[in-house]
């Protein structure tokens, strides 16, 4: 049985990675995601795999896609500036259908901004970056256990479905330490007979995301990939609901800003104020069903995010009128605060 042991949530990561069965790490150092790329340096060599630091974060995504389309476990991470960089890549890797685990712990912004920790990448992640009609599977961890435990889901679901899979923290996430009890290794590699990895007596196989012939026709494409990300939309939806059966409002959060508003939550509880917490784990797909049949129950919802109101877009196409929607939002590395949640729900009494 796994013991439970200490770690920061990046190394938490990191390690889960190796566990799951991540062969090829690429990546370039950012703040705050640095000690991953440190982890990988360390450890994957001595364990059988390739680490390798790329001369960009431009570099570091095309060698995720060699190493993914030779049917390699493979994964990269990086900061919020860093995946701007990314996202030329990503939309290759798509449109290629290859699998790989891409994570982001988000920094202030625009542009450098900051290394505090904050979720303003949410359109980003969510809403694909780069060119052309794709999507990626988001995944939010919000404690370090979760860092581990959907790093392991991250890998098992890009290969199911031949997507990327995105692990959207940020540096609060990150930089934390917890107590986490570790995935046990993966003891066999998965069998990926689309990969290119040396015909061996059969017909070669083709991993590309350029379509200009008419038996490879584009829109024929994009009609199997929409299929595709349909099905991960009726099957892949998590969110965890906390204090919701008798609640008359709810907080919608995620993250590190889920943290926060679980604690408003338990204190509101103390004082006989009926709260609860909606907290989806999938960015996308996004429960949006989930939240609606919620909202439908309560008087009013607070959405609480470290943005300008990125996730309130999707709350607000959730609750389509069922109920009112508050907004309570931090930019720039700042962080809301337990008492300032509870004076807004207090107020709507």
């Amino acid at each position: 049985m796994s013991k439970t042991v200490l770690m920061k949530g990046n190394e938490a990561l990191a390690e889960s990675a190796i566990r799951a069965g991540c062969t090829h790490y690429f990546g370039y150092p950012i703040t705050p995601q640095n000690e991953i790329p440190a982890y990988m340096a360390k450890e994957m060599p001595g364990r059988g795999g390739c680490f390798l630091q790329a001369e960009s974060e431009v570099a570091a995504i095309n060698m995720v896609f060699g190493a993914s389309g030779s049917g390699a476990r493979t994964m990269t991470s990086t900061s919020s500036p860093g995946m701007s960089l990314k996202q030329e890549g990503l939309s290759y890797l798509a449109g290629a259908e290859l699998p790989c685990v891409v994570v982001n712990m988000m920094r202030g912004g625009p542009g450098l901004g900051g290394i505090a920790g904050s979720q303003a990448d949410y359109f980003q992640a969510t809403r694909g970056g780069g060119n052309g009609d794709y999507r990626s599977i988001v995944l939010a961890p919000g404690n370090v256990q979760e860092l581990a435990d959907l790093t392991v889901d991250a890998f098992e679901l890009a290969d199911k479905y031949r997507m990327v899979v995105t692990i959207l923290g940020d540096g609060y996430l990150g930089q934390m330490s917890e107590p986490v009890i570790l995935p046990e290794p993966e003891k066999k590699a998965s069998v990926k007979p689309w990969a290119v990895s040396g015909a061996k007596g059969r017909e070669p196989n083709k991993v590309m995301s350029l379509r200009l012939s008419p038996e490879d026709y584009l829109e024929k494409h994009n009609i199997h990939l929409q299929e595709l990300y349909r099905k991960v939309e009726s099957c892949e939806t998590r969110a965890e609901q906390y204090m919701t059966d008798d609640a008359q409002y709810i907080i919608v959060s995620y993250g590190t800003s889920s943290r926060i508003a679980r604690k408003a939550v338990k204190k509101l509880r103390e004082e006989g104020v009926k709260v609860g917490l909606f907290r989806p784990i999938t960015l996308w797909p996004y429960p949006m069903k989930e939240l609606h049949e919620l909202s439908k129950k309560v008087k009013k919802v607070l959405t609480v995010e470290m943005s300008a109101g990125q996730m309130l877009e999707d709350v607000n196409i959730a609750v389509n009128g069922a109920a009112e929607v508050d907004f309570l939002g931090k930019m720039g590395g700042a962080v809301p605060e337990s008492g300032e949640i509870m004076k807004i729900i207090k107020s709507y009494g």
